[in-house]
């Protein structure tokens, strides 16, 4: 019987020029879909609040269950990795998470909430750490890949200064080695062009240096794979396309799926750019039944796209407000797995 310590690493995640790998085979192997090329590509979904809690007790009862009146995080991840082998089983192949979470309120202009898996001073909680671990052993054990997300506007300023902030960055990196995980890839920062970041290291200008700084990083000869992404419709800077080793792009607020393709195309057109694979890992516009929409646009590109489902504040609805059903409950779900499984032929 093998211990669960010898059973991690089972899936690995690489990149050859524009295309994923799992295991050293092409992503999706052989696959096309009304003509377009889906072998490397990596379908994805926004799930950031997988490992979420909340340790401001004048807001922690806004996310409490509706069967029994409280908030438990452990139920949270319980439920999210219970759901986790139905989303596999239609053809998902990654998912984000996030050490800070996104909005569970799914947009919001102010974060009274606190949902940290860093202290003031950069170390790493945990009680956090527990619940990403259950979360990505069963994502190796699974054959997916997770993209772990570790900074997040509106909770960035609750690292003390920016010698925080950097060593939050080596502390998560070393402990996503430590722990042997080969599926894992991270994201820097959610959207690092956004006005509301405190620390002048998580913004465009100098997010390359922590983008370096986790390349740098290695144990037994592997280091993680890292990008950052930036708001929707924003193209990422020179330096950040450079740096990364693969392209973020987010399709919030582009309601025209030719500007989805618009984005790609710069991307590949700019000077700095050599191959490599550039992914949607943010859009909340969807349209499975319609002939041309946002998710179909990238993928005609060869970009990968992903999946925002902010929801309602109701545990029957997305995939980001809280509490979430993390199972596939409701048609826009069902809507977007059924789309993936035509889409990768995982029916």
């Amino acid at each position: 019987m093998f211990s669960q310590r010898a059973r991690v690493g089972r899936t690995v995640v690489s990149i050859k020029d524009d295309a994923f790998y799992l295991n050293g085979r092409r992503t999706y192997e052989n696959r096309t879909w009304q003509g377009y090329k889906i072998q490397g590509l990596l379908m994805n979904g926004r799930m950031v609040q997988g490992i979420f809690d909340d340790h401001n007790p004048e807001t922690r009862q806004r996310w409490k269950y509706p069967d029994t009146g409280t908030w438990d995080p452990e139920r949270n991840t319980n439920e999210f990795i219970a759901a986790m082998p139905a989303w596999r089983q239609k053809g998902l192949l990654n998912f984000t998470i996030n050490l800070q979470g996104g909005s569970p309120e799914g947009y919001s202009k102010e974060q009274p909430w606190e949902n940290n898996a860093f202290a003031p001073d950069g170390a790493l909680k945990p009680a956090y750490l527990n619940r990403l671990k259950r979360i990505l052993d069963k994502a190796d054990a699974l054959g997916m890949t997770v993209m772990v997300g570790f900074y997040y506007f509106g909770q960035d300023e609750r690292l003390q200064d920016e010698a925080a902030v950097i060593r939050g960055v080596d502390n998560a990196t070393n402990w996503l080695l430590k722990q042997g995980y080969r599926h894992v890839m991270v994201e820097i920062n959610n959207e690092c062009n956004h006005n509301t970041y405190n620390h002048a290291i998580l913004r465009p200008e100098r997010v390359p240096e922590l983008i370096k700084r986790v390349k740098q990083k290695t144990r037994q000869g592997r280091r993680l794979l890292v990008s950052t992404s930036f708001t929707g419709g924003a193209l990422p800077t020179d330096a950040v396309i450079q740096n990364s080793d693969f392209v973020l792009l987010h399709g919030n607020g582009v309601s025209d799926p030719a500007r989805i393709t618009d984005l790609v195309r710069q991307v590949r057109q700019r000077p700095v750019y050599s191959p490599k694979p550039i992914l949607y890992n943010e859009d909340d516009h969807f349209n499975f039944d319609q002939p041309q929409n946002n998710c179909r646009a990238a993928i005609s590109e060869y970009c990968s796209w992903g999946y925002f489902d902010p929801g309602k504040n109701n545990y029957q609805d997305g995939y980001q407000s809280m509490p979430v059903d993390w199972h596939i409950n409701t048609p826009l779900k069902t809507a977007f797995f059924n789309y993936v499984a035509e889409i990768t032929g995982t029916r």
